[in-house]
């Protein structure tokens, strides 16, 4: 299948690539900046979106591309709103246009965070900062204007070691730094999205053809801080690097986050495709196989 994507630089982008690739898809890679492989596209251009969809002729979009520095958006809503809503839009226009299906990716921070257990599909969104209200209102238009489409909620993403600029590898790069104490949130739960095994559900997701919304997370939940610990524990620094459990108050933000980022894989499961392993299981993986290249602990 001939496969658009944009934000293909992305650390989640790029893994989804070399997926798509593994499974004989032909990819054509955009991004925001042109790099080796991949074609320069400004979302937010419409012309530029139906310029290059018109040419490229693909049988299906991946939409990745997006702001997702969460606090930026808060400074800068009209940046945000351009950017994932009608960045969004002009895809999702030009897939109708040429009746190109879409899989648009977005977000478990489209819920408010106040539920106890793992929030499903079935569940009713409603934003807690501008981040997520501008990518609720991409999902939003994907649903109004297209019939075929697969819309795919990240948990906390991880992933690409040294360009994730997420919460992870903020951890690894602090014991790499030396640290031997680290304050760590408590209060804030989740489920953590590898970017490697993220990718590989989505080529199995979109041959069953069957559209509509879908949450996709590693099996489990936990706080900042059990992940925290975990990664000491994988780096081989349990006894040398203390973590300190605090309350998110600690750390005051320009946008506010939701208590709660749990999601369970409810559309998946039904349709026997939620192969995801457990987060440990994972970020086990992820951190011992990543730390062996170029450590320096």
């Amino acid at each position: 299948m001939r496969i658009f994507v944009t934000g293909a630089s992305g650390m989640l982008g790029t893994e989804v690539v070399l997926e798509l690739k593994r499974c004989n898809h032909e990819v054509l890679s955009y991004g925001f900046s042109r790099a080796s492989g991949i074609q320069k596209l400004d979302i937010t251009d419409k012309a530029a979106v139906f310029d290059e969809i018109s040419r490229a002729k693909p049988e299906l979009v991946f939409h990745l591309a997006a702001e997702t520095d969460v606090d930026r958006c808060q400074r800068e809503p009209e940046h945000a709103f351009r950017v994932n809503t009608f960045g969004t839009e002009n895809i999702v226009l030009a897939c109708q246009t040429f009746d190109i299906p879409l899989l648009y990716i977005s977000t478990a921070g489209v819920f408010y965070g106040d539920k106890k257990n793992p929030y499903t599909e079935l569940d009713t969104p409603n934003p807690k900062n501008i981040y997520s209200e501008s990518k609720l209102q991409g999902e939003t238009i994907v649903q109004k204007l297209l019939s075929r489409y697969f819309i795919v909620r990240a948990g906390w993403m991880v992933g690409g070691w040294e360009i994730d600029k997420k919460f992870v590898y903020k951890i690894v790069s602090q014991i790499k730094e030396g640290k031997t104490e680290l304050r760590v949130v408590s209060d804030k739960f989740g489920s953590p999205s590898f970017t490697k095994d993220f990718a590989k559900i989505l080529p199995r997701l979109i041959e069953t053809k069957r559209y509509g919304i879908y949450h996709l997370a590693n099996k489990g939940t936990a706080s900042r801080y059990q992940i925290a610990l975990k990664i000491v524990e994988f780096m081989g620094m349990k006894d040398a690097v203390k973590i300190v459990p605090v309350e998110s108050s600690a750390f005051p933000a320009q946008a506010p986050r939701a208590d709660s980022e749990m999601m369970d894989n409810h559309n998946l499961e039904l349709l026997g495709l939620n192969t995801m392993p457990h987060w440990e299981q994972a970020l086990e993986e992820y951190v011992k196989t990543n730390h062996k290249v170029g450590s320096s602990v």
